[in-house]
């Protein structure tokens, strides 16, 4: 089992930044994929970004350029870096954690989410 706990969201003008930090605790070292997904009102979860544990990153379309994500895996935990804030990004934000285990996923944990408010 993989506990996630995030943190670091909030109220920010547009233009502002924010950083999100994920801490993981728990069977953490079968974790080969963590990312974290958005929820706005009335709409599904989308994916924001990825990162794998070489450090291989993903992005969606809508964040690229500005949404930095990255890893320390001495302290098992992972960051988003968000800069240039549009209201559009106003979302209930989700740690991911995957185990992924020859293309199948094996273990999907979340965390409790955290909201992020971009003001006009």
């Amino acid at each position: 089992q993989v506990q996630l706990v995030e943190s670091g969201g909030g109220l920010v003008q547009a233009g502002g930044s924010l950083r999100l930090s994920c801490a993981a605790s728990g069977t953490f070292s079968s974790i080969n994929v963590m990312g974290w997904y958005r929820q706005a009102p009335g709409k599904q979860r989308d994916l924001v970004t990825t990162i794998g544990s070489g450090g291989s990153t993903k992005y969606a379309d809508s964040v690229k350029g500005r949404f930095t994500i990255s890893r320390d895996n001495a302290k098992n935990t992972m960051y988003l870096q968000m800069n240039s804030l549009k209201p559009e990004d106003t979302a209930v934000y989700y740690c991911n954690a995957r185990r992924v285990v020859l293309g199948i996923v094996r273990g999907d944990y979340w965390g409790q989410g955290t909201q992020v408010t971009v003001s006009s």
